[in-house]
């Protein structure tokens, strides 16, 4: 029996910020203090907090430490571990109150937080399958097995009001029940963990911190719907979440809950990974069925749908990480408690990874309905810096840039859609005052041209023309008619792009020009980015009133564009200045303005 447990994050986020290191120096420290039969180590996965990593809490006491490194684990160990005092300098200063440790819950990054999909990340061993059946893993499926039909399994993710978090959007009692009805035969439950949106790590940390959540819920859907056989097809760029999944997945087979015959109830079920090779486009459901079956991840025509003929030809249902991840909860709470969440039409809760602009960047969990402020303001902390908030980007590429007037919305599916975006797999980039707006939109523009697959004109070419366009207006080349032109072409392409990477491509330009049309006028008319972030329209220029003549700038620019004596003036050269900034950055006297 030990009386203390030591909680080192084990995601990717930490893991990157060696993590790993500290894990170690704790099991070593222990042992050298003779504390390793009284105190326990685990890795977990994501407690949330990325922009505090590594993290580590130590319980009973609850001490939440943040950015520890290798060098801190000692001074934790013979304080707190083997003294009862608490390490002070590392404590996360919004859990200490009145010299007192106060509960993760109490502080407004996780106030407001309902965790369903991520309840156990950041709690448990995800290698661990003991830990994840004591916190009830596994009685789901059990659930179905022993005490319901197919169809009353069914019936309660229907009457949950579940929808899609893939992006979008569908009701999945309906996709189960579809292919439910299909004759019975081979059958599959496919996972789509290939998250790509720049930004995006809902289901990586999923998959890092609770992956037997995933294995029993895609269980559960293989009986509700006639399957025995499963695929989690996962980017290979997920090492970590590829290694827990397969200790998940042999675990789980050694117990019996995969594989022949599970718990005795006559049902087989069993799961196999793929990986993918990084395209994005087969995030798109029947690309990625057309590479599980080892071909070129392509789209295909729809109908038929997945449902009716999927993988190798079969009726398959596809739902992501986040989605299957509510499965168990569903079942074991009912479909009253999930539906008591969320709004009318979008139920439930719903992961963000909030990045960008943004104090508390990492991952949150919320009812629908939760407000951008809320989760931006409240528990994102707000912006850094004292800067302004301009705008936030849902959906990753396929979204939609959503500016401050539109802050106190609900997020929903709906709401989402009404302004211009979409709620999509659960991207959140925060933006302030410092961004361009056409900057941005040429970015997403830029990482789907190169991810379209090709397989259609409008999505091979038209984005191309889209991104031409953009190039065009902030080299400072472009007319007035360019943006019309830019804005017919977006909606050509929605309306006739094969899949839904070209029908949501053009998002981020429409929204753009919906709200910020006159940064796009800025950049035509005036050849100006009021951002001061397109290189080629920008002039740098030294404040003769500021400029201390200390010499820096002309130190650090690379091609010898400023001259000027020590303790005196400075000036550039524009014609030779390459517009890199660097001398932006090192004046200490904020002496160099762009215009």
């Amino acid at each position: 029996m030990v009386r203390s447990h030591v909680l080192v994050c084990g995601g990717t986020g930490c893991h990157s910020s060696k993590s790993d290191e500290v894990f170690n120096h704790f099991e070593e420290e222990l042992k050298n203090t003779g504390l390793a039969d009284e105190v326990k180590v685990i890795q977990t996965g994501c407690f949330g907090l990325c922009a505090l990593g590594p993290v580590v809490v130590v319980y009973p006491e609850g001490a939440f430490y943040s950015k520890v490194t290798p060098d801190d684990v000692k001074e934790i160990v013979q304080e707190h571990l083997l003294k009862g005092r608490l390490v002070t300098r590392l404590l996360y200063t919004e859990t200490v109150k009145e010299d007192t440790i106060t509960s993760l819950d109490d502080t407004d990054f996780y106030r407001k937080q309902k965790r369903v999909a991520l309840r156990n990340c950041g709690v448990i061993d995800p290698e661990n399958i003991k830990e994840y059946i004591a916190y009830d893993g596994y009685m789901a499926l059990a659930k179905c097995l022993t005490e319901m039909t197919p169809e009353e399994v069914i019936k309660a993710v229907t009457d949950s009001g579940l929808r899609g978090r893939g992006g979008g959007g569908f009701p999945t009692g309906r996709k189960w029940g579809f292919a439910a009805a299909q004759p019975a035969g081979d059958k599959y439950v496919c996972c789509n963990a290939d998250e790509g949106d720049p930004g995006a790590f809902m289901d990586r940390s999923v998959l890092e911190g609770d992956p037997h959540s995933v294995l029993e819920a895609m269980a559960i859907a293989g009986y509700a719907i006639g399957a025995n056989r499963g695929y989690i097809y996962v980017r290979a760029e997920y090492p970590i979440a590829v290694k827990r999944l397969r200790i998940a997945i042999a675990q789980s087979r050694e117990l019996g809950l995969l594989g022949k015959d599970i718990l005795g109830s006559g049902f087989d079920f069993d799961v196999e990974i793929r990986l993918g090779a990084g395209a994005f486009v087969c995030g798109e459901e029947t690309a990625l069925l057309n590479s599980i079956e080892g071909g070129r991840g392509d789209p295909r025509p729809r109908p038929p749908f997945p449902a009716v003929k999927g993988l190798y030809g079969k009726p398959s249902i596809i739902n992501n990480v986040e989605s299957l991840a509510n499965i168990p909860q569903i079942i074991l709470n009912g479909a009253d408690w999930f539906s008591s969440m969320g709004t009318e039409k979008s139920k439930g809760t719903k992961v963000f990874a909030l990045g960008g602009k943004i104090k508390h960047t990492g991952l949150v969990e919320v009812p629908m309905g939760t407000t951008l402020r809320e989760i931006i303001e409240e528990i994102g902390g707000g912006i850094p810096n004292g800067k302004k908030f301009k705008a936030v980007q849902t959906g990753g590429p396929s979204g939609g840039c959503i500016p401050a007037e539109h802050l106190d919305v609900p997020v929903d599916y709906d709401n989402l859609t009404a302004i211009g975006s979409i709620m999509g797999s659960g991207g959140m980039i925060v933006m302030d005052e410092d961004n361009c707006m056409v900057d941005i939109a040429k970015f997403f523009l830029e990482f789907t041209v190169d991810e379209s697959c090709g397989k259609c004109t409008p999505c091979r070419i038209g984005i191309r023309r889209m991104l031409e366009l953009l190039e065009k207006i902030t080299s400072g080349q472009a007319e007035l008619e360019d943006i019309d032109k830019l804005e017919n072409l977006c909606y050509f392409i929605k309306e006739n792009a094969l899949c839904g990477l070209g029908q949501t491509a053009p998002n981020p330009v429409l929204s753009t020009l919906r709200y910020f049309r006159d940064e796009y006028e800025a950049h035509v008319v005036e050849k100006r980015c009021p951002a001061g972030v397109c290189k080629k329209l920008i002039t740098y220029h030294i404040d003769p009133d500021k400029c201390k003549g200390c010499t820096l700038c002309a130190r650090n620019c690379p091609v010898s564009a400023i001259s000027g004596e020590p303790k005196k003036l400075h000036v550039i050269d524009t014609s030779k200045c390459i517009k890199c900034g660097v001398c932006y950055d090192s004046c200490r006297f904020k002496a160099i303005e762009k215009k």
